[in-house]
């Protein structure tokens, strides 16, 4: 009788090899063989095939105390369902291996020492024959051993890996998915350990993981082995790359953020001892990022690279869930493993589901914050777990609350209306549950919270990256909208927005661009510091504020590259969000009391009675006291247009007072390499003061299009401060006089042939302004995200009436 060869090596090996080898390993030899010769580095290895777990358990006659054994399973209670599957395990490792796959592992071990040295260290992976499908990911589920030095241990994880075909979380996934637990069969990857004990790791995606947003990869990345990503022990790293422009020659990050990295998973250095130990990482190396540019661009080319080739092979866009790690031997990096991503990318794409908490009540206050994960809502009661122990008392609809989770927890998770852990980032455990159950979720809320057993909580994701939790159990709405069914008006409907956080969500409205990008909003919440106090540090008055600018420039050469990276990663995240719709980005517009409250801003800004009307704008720009600030503003929308090559930013100013005024700005953008129609680039004017209506020619031959403040506009015309409550009863954008200089100025800019925006309050708040703009033939209207939907279909209807 012919000897069964149990081996199978990963250059022979594609994804049409799932039933024999398992979707983990497939995957591994479909990357090793076909990703390889396009510069990607994958490490070699060799699958131990399902047909040798078949056939171990054919010689140990273990099928059918199996089957006896797990039949009872789905009925059991928790305790009893761990007590089955401890015994199943307990089947399947005592069945042993077979004395000639011990022989076959033996020969393909030493042609691995052969390959890459006698003192290689292994992975050992299971890899399940229903693993990595694209309508279940069986990700976490099974077993993996790493740091393997010597035959004996790669003997004994194999053994391991074909029992946890039969942990507790494998039984109740499959149980839930529909899987018959015997027609699944284990195999086991044994591949080359990259040394990311010694550097870093991480997982990547090509889209969003929260939004859905399928223009990017996101990669996440801490010092270690990749264990403490998935597991939510650390926060890791995070970055994005825009993949229409990488794809078109721009080499640049578009997004970064820096993550705690608490812990560092290593190896025992002892050849002989498989034991990983979690080590707590120095201070100097948290504040670092773990990965460099070049090294982030590098993983963004992999995963593009693997996302084509999988898509092709599947002849259906296939956004991907990658691991990767960093060899501290060799200094490259390698890509670990690539399965469709499962959960995101399988939500309808012409739906969208909006959660609004209606009120937060004066007696309400926000216990904690953190990452959100996904966009809804839940209110419940707390209930602390400190380890899988304390899962037995967690009841159906609580919300759970925990440092970290694991794959152990899974039962008791889907059961939760939501999740809240210490630690994790956005590809963690916990992280991946809540997106697969379709439950909110808010982790990495660090320790300093007011958080305890028992609280009622109201956990909300609808507010951004940001998700916060609330004390009682809070009100909200729940809206579906059919995108499909929305019509589509003449006039141009755009979204104001200043948070790049709410950019790949919000780009999914059904609209024609951004008409108002704030960049305030990114100063303000991103950068925090006064633009002048980087340029000029040694003018910064308070101690306090010197010691914050440094620990947050830490990382960086100077001041100013640190304002303009953070910048225009802010105005790039925008602008890739809605790539190629137009994204209006408004030059900075605080008034001098909001500068003043920046960090180091005190010493740059003069005290104004009515800063309103003071030292803002325009006539900042060119004035040697905010030079040096306007100028990194310029360098960071010239980094976003040239280096991350987003052409669709165009650049508004607001506050101009006078036509000399405009010829001094525009000249000032020039020399800051700025100029207008180079390379595309237009440049709007806020039309927000009665003197821009006036002369409405005279800046329409300087500008490529104008954009009403109706704000503004209104306290000027009106002469109402919209800053004071006293007054505040005769600020109104539908008096007749502001709706003739609206009139005026949209009659003006179609006269001088250029386009008339909106983007004030106005449109969003009052409908009846909205159907005067459509009357008066205004080009586009830019409204809070809120407001569009409906207003959308007002517009529509105004339209037909007029026949547009």
């Amino acid at each position: 009788m012919t000897e069964a060869n149990y081996i199978r090596w990963f250059a022979d090996l594609g994804l049409a090899d799932l039933a024999e080898v398992g979707g983990k390993t497939a995957s591994l030899g479909e990357m090793y063989r076909s990703l390889t010769p396009e510069g990607i580095r994958v490490p070699n290895g060799f699958a131990i095939t399902a047909s040798a777990y078949r056939d171990m358990l054919d010689q140990a006659k273990a099928w059918e105390p199996l089957r006896t054994l797990i039949q009872f399973h789905a009925s059991a209670v928790p305790g009893e369902q761990e007590k089955i599957a401890k015994e199943a395990r307990t089947i399947v490792y005592e069945a042993g291996l077979p004395h000639e796959l011990v022989t076959q592992i033996a020969a393909a071990y030493e042609r691995l020492c052969d390959q890459y040295g006698q003192q290689v260290r292994l992975a050992v992976r299971s890899s399940a024959t229903a693993e990595d499908l694209p309508q279940a990911s069986f990700a976490g589920q099974h077993d993996s051993y790493l740091n393997i030095g010597n035959l004996d241990g790669l003997i004994e994880a194999c053994r391991r890996c074909f029992a946890s075909l039969f942990t507790a979380r494998a039984i109740s996934y499959r149980e839930r998915n529909g899987f018959d637990h015997f027609k699944v069969s284990l195999a086991v990857a044994v591949m080359k350990m990259v040394r990311a004990d010694q550097a870093s790791s991480g997982v990547m995606f090509t889209l969003d993981t929260d939004s859905g947003f399928r223009d990017v990869v996101f990669i996440t990345s801490a010092y270690g082995l990749g264990e403490n990503i998935v597991q939510g022990a650390v926060d890791p790293d995070e970055f994005y790359v825009h993949k229409p422009t990488y794809e078109i020659g721009h080499r640049c990050v578009l997004r970064r953020q820096l993550g705690s990295k608490q812990l560092t998973l290593v190896c025992d250095p002892d050849l002989n001892s498989q034991e990983l130990q979690n080590i707590q990482t120095p201070d100097v190396r948290r504040q670092r990022y773990s990965l460099n540019d070049e090294e982030i661009l590098e993983l963004a080319r992999y995963a593009m690279a693997a996302e084509k080739h999988y898509s092709a092979q599947r002849g259906e866009p296939c956004p991907m869930d990658l691991e990767w790690a960093k060899d501290g031997d060799d200094g490259h990096l390698y890509l670990l493993q690539a399965r469709p991503e499962t959960v995101v990318s399988r939500k309808p794409v012409n739906q969208l589901q909006r959660y609004r908490l209606r009120a937060i009540p004066e007696t309400s206050s926000m216990l904690a914050e953190g990452r959100a994960i996904g966009s809804a809502i839940a209110s419940g009661t707390l209930r602390r777990v400190d380890d899988v122990n304390g899962l037995s008392s967690f009841q159906d609809g609580e919300i759970l609350f925990a440092a970290s989770t694991s794959p152990d927890w899974g039962p008791a998770m889907r059961r939760a209306a939501a999740l809240v852990t210490e630690r994790g980032g956005r590809t963690c455990h916990a992280a991946i549950v809540a997106r697969e159950f379709g439950i909110p979720a808010i982790v990495g809320i660090g320790s300093e919270h007011r958080l305890h057993d028992g609280q009622v909580v109201t956990v909300s994701c609808s507010e951004g990256d940001t998700g916060h939790i609330y004390d009682g159990d809070i009100p909200f709405d729940t809206t579906t909208i059919q995108l499909d069914q929305l019509p589509t008006p003449h006039t141009k409907m755009m979204i104001n927005l200043g948070s790049p956080e709410q950019a790949f969500r919000l780009s999914a409205l059904p609209c024609d661009g951004v008409g108002l990008a704030r960049m305030e909003f990114i100063v303000n919440e991103h950068i925090k510091i006064h633009p002048m106090a980087l340029v000029c540090p040694d003018k910064v008055e308070h101690t306090q504020d010197r010691n914050t600018i440094d620990a947050l420039t830490a990382n960086y050469d100077s001041g100013p590259e640190y304002f303009i990276e953070k910048l225009s990663e802010g105005i790039g995240t925008i602008a890739a969000a809605f790539y190629p719709r137009p994204v209006i980005v408004r030059t900075s517009d605080f008034k001098t009391n909001e500068y003043a409250r920046l960090i180091g801003g005190s010493a740059f800004e003069p005290h104004e009675e009515n800063p309103m009307l003071g030292f803002r704008g325009a006539a900042r720009y060119a004035h040697p006291a905010y030079a040096g600030g306007f100028a990194q503003e310029c360098a960071a929308i010239k980094r976003a247009r040239e280096d991350m090559g987003l052409t669709n930013i165009k650049v508004m100013i607001p506050f101009c007072r006078r036509i000399p005024e405009a010829e001094q700005v525009l000249k000032a953008m020039a020399d800051h390499g700025l100029k207008q129609s180079h390379n595309g680039l237009e440049v709007y004017v806020m039309c927000e003061i009665p003197n821009n209506v006036v002369q409405i020619d005279g800046f329409s031959q300087l500008f490529d299009g104008i954009s009403i403040g109706s704000n503004d506009l209104t306290q000027l015309v009106l002469g109402v401060d919209r800053d004071s409550d006293i007054v505040a009863f005769d600020f109104d954008e539908r008096d007749p006089g502001v709706l003739e200089m609206i009139r005026l100025a949209i009659e003006g800019a179609k006269r001088n042939g250029i386009p008339a925006g909106i983007c004030g309050e106005a449109p969003s708040n009052y409908p009846e302004v909205a159907e005067y703009l459509v009357k008066q033939g205004i080009t586009s209207i830019s409204l809070s995200p809120d407001a569009l939907l409906h207003t959308i279909e007002r517009v529509a209807v105004i339209e037909q009436q007029k026949g547009v």
